[in-house]
């Protein structure tokens, strides 16, 4: 009888820690995440970008254009072509619909305005670098890919006025003239507040001379 007890006690832990090892798998089982989905790929005919397109066609006039997978990473999805925002506008390629429609907004209720009320004066014409360029982030030979390489992402240049001047991120951010300091600060706040990312002469030398204006990741404006 001596010798039964100490196995019973042995079968009894060895039960108990099959049980709390059953019940600490069920507890990390419990805690892992739910599986992420992959995120959505907009095309042309996906129902968010027709209702966008539908908004854009209040602001603007635009081309829709066909979805591009250019391989690398590099796409054009659920792009426009602006045609006519009621003001020329240089370089403009492909677009997606949601920045075709900030960027619009922007210039119909941003620049205008504050051309105006800075510089007493309209704008004429909005100068562009371009939109859509399948390549890394500020041109780098490696790294993450550039919100450009989805069409996501315009750079803009300068402005041509109504009195013949123009002003241009690259040689009047610093300008000696307040009205003109005022006027780009103006659409830098303006866009601040519209796009995902705003990036100028404020953040690095690679964009002394444009404002980089994005829908991708954020919020970041400097």
């Amino acid at each position: 009888m001596r010798h039964d007890r100490p196995v019973g006690r042995r079968a009894l832990l060895a039960l108990w820690l099959l049980l709390a090892l059953a019940a600490c798998g069920g507890r990390e089982e419990r805690r892992r995440p739910a599986a992420v989905p992959p995120p959505e790929r907009l095309t042309i005919d996906s129902p968010r970008v027709r209702v966008c397109l539908a908004n854009l066609g209040q602001l603007a006039r635009f081309q829709a254009l066909p979805d591009r997978d250019y391989g690398g990473g590099c796409h054009a999805f659920a792009s426009v072509r602006l045609t006519d925002i009621g003001v020329p506008v240089s370089n403009l390629g492909a677009m997606n619909c949601f920045l075709a429609a900030t960027f619009t907004a922007w210039v119909k209720n941003g620049v205008l305005p504050a051309a105006r009320v800075h510089l007493n004066t309209e704008v004429e014409r909005v100068e562009t670098f371009g939109t859509y360029a399948c390549r890394n982030v500020n041109g780098a030979y490696s790294g993450r890919l550039s919100e450009h390489a989805a069409a996501n992402a315009v750079d803009v240049s300068g402005f041509l006025l109504a009195d013949g001047r123009r002003i241009t991120i690259k040689n009047d951010w610093n300008s000696p003239d307040p009205q003109v300091r005022g006027f780009l600060l103006a659409v830098r706040t303006s866009a601040c507040r519209r796009f995902k990312t705003v990036l100028s002469p404020d953040y690095n030398k690679l964009h002394h001379d444009h404002f980089h204006l994005d829908m991708g990741r954020g919020p970041f404006c400097r």
